[in-house]
């Protein structure tokens, strides 16, 4: 059973620091962009960041540039999504997600990705 689990959720303040992990089972992510998107209650979801099957490239969401960074190991088949300087509007649910990597962009927008985890619980308050 292919299945992306998320981990590292919590409950922070304002300026304050996780590490959210994503770990595959069933199937290896080498292969796949991975990307981490949001979304918080009454929106949509966004995307955050995305990282290419090597790891090599990498992109972000303005709203997150500077703060986040995304990183996989391979070898542990897990990615990752270190989040610093966290603000209230930060607050939401994270979810990461598969796909098959396509030729002409690296992120891969939600109506298309392959997999998708369940989602942990970011919330940002003092």
């Amino acid at each position: 059973q292919l299945q992306l689990v998320e981990s590292g959720g919590g409950l922070v303040q304002p300026g304050g620091s996780l590490r959210l992990s994503c770990a595959a089972s069933g199937f290896t992510l080498d292969y796949y962009t991975i990307g981490w998107f949001r979304q918080a209650p009454g929106k949509e979801r966004e995307e955050v960041s995305c990282i290419s099957s090597s790891g090599g490239s990498t992109n972000y969401a303005d709203f997150v540039k500077g703060r986040f960074t995304i990183s996989r190991d391979n070898a542990k088949n897990t990615v990752y999504l270190q989040m610093n300087s966290l603000k209230p509007e930060d607050t939401a649910v994270y979810y990461c997600a598969a796909s098959r990597p396509q030729v002409f962009r690296l992120c891969v927008p939600r109506d298309e990705v392959d997999h998708w985890g369940q989602g942990t619980q970011v919330t940002v308050s003092s």
